[in-house]
């Protein structure tokens, strides 16, 4: 069965693309939470028609955390981004008081609307036969090395912001995937220990597919983003530098290591994609 809160999403997002035209307001300045929500909406419903399970119908609860951790993480990449100025907004008046508001609604979809991706494509089995030849030995050493390679990435970009931004979107997953694997919470490098592949790749392919989403339905609105990539601002595939989309991928593992590190500060219980 579709979920009836799967049409719901699905009118939202054909009313923010009739909308991109129209312009009706407030709702044109209110785009981003708009068509996000309905995504995520439409896909978790199609979640459920395909496996009778799903975030919002039977973890609503957890959906809500993950809401309210995706913006929580994404203020830490505005942080990120205050020495290396890579991306910046305009449009944002028409908000007035409510700029903050639009700020956290928007930046909450982020996480859900990865997740929910993924465990579409998991309900389709693309990735299910996927797995490594051989087995990995997953060392200490390997893993601290991890961390301090990812201290240096979190660091260069703000010594070096012309050259070294792109570290960014990994510094956090080498960081925190380790401690993750660690704590034996579930992790990239598990993943990879165990030879399955279906959850990194999953991940890879929901982080290309938001990320074109998210330049496609920004292109067209009115309060937007922009982006100054020194070296690679050629090319441009809607606002975004056709190499920019190259950082989707790492930045999909990136938020599945802050997801399950933050989760296990309070819940230690398996979950939400776990294998």
């Amino acid at each position: 069965m579709f979920r009836k809160y799967g049409f719901i999403g699905i009118l939202l997002i054909i009313f923010v693309e009739i909308n991109f035209i129209l312009k009706i307001q407030p709702f044109a300045n209110w785009y981003f939470p708009i068509v996000w929500f309905g995504f995520i909406l439409t896909i978790d419903a199609l979640v459920y028609k395909l496996k009778g399970n799903s975030l919002i119908s039977n973890r609503f609860y957890q959906f809500l955390g993950i809401v309210i951790i995706s913006a929580m993480f994404w203020w830490v990449f505005e942080f990120i981004n205050i020495p290396l100025q890579n991306w910046s907004y305009m449009g944002m008046t028409g908000l007035g008081i409510w700029k903050n508001l639009f700020g956290f609604l928007s930046f909450s979809t982020v996480l859900p609307a990865l997740f929910e991706t993924v465990e579409l494509i998991r309900s389709v089995h693309l990735f299910d036969r996927k797995k490594l030849h051989k087995k990995h030995k997953i060392t200490k050493k390997l893993l601290y090395s991890m961390m301090v390679l990812g201290v240096i990435f979190f660091i260069a970009p703000v010594v070096l912001p012309k050259f070294a931004f792109p570290l960014v979107w990994l510094s956090l997953f080498l960081i925190l995937d380790p401690i993750n694997y660690l704590h034996k919470q579930p992790s990239i490098v598990g993943h990879l220990k165990d030879r399955k592949l279906s959850i990194p790749l999953s991940l890879l392919l929901a982080g290309i597919i938001i990320g074109f989403l998210w330049e496609f339905w920004n292109y067209w609105a009115i309060p937007k983003w922009t982006y100054t990539l020194p070296y690679v601002g050629f090319l441009k595939v809607f606002e975004m530098p056709i190499l920019g989309y190259i950082g989707y991928f790492p930045f999909a593992w990136e938020l599945y290591a802050m997801y399950w590190f933050v989760r296990s500060l309070f819940i230690q219980k398996e979950p939400l994609m776990a294998e």
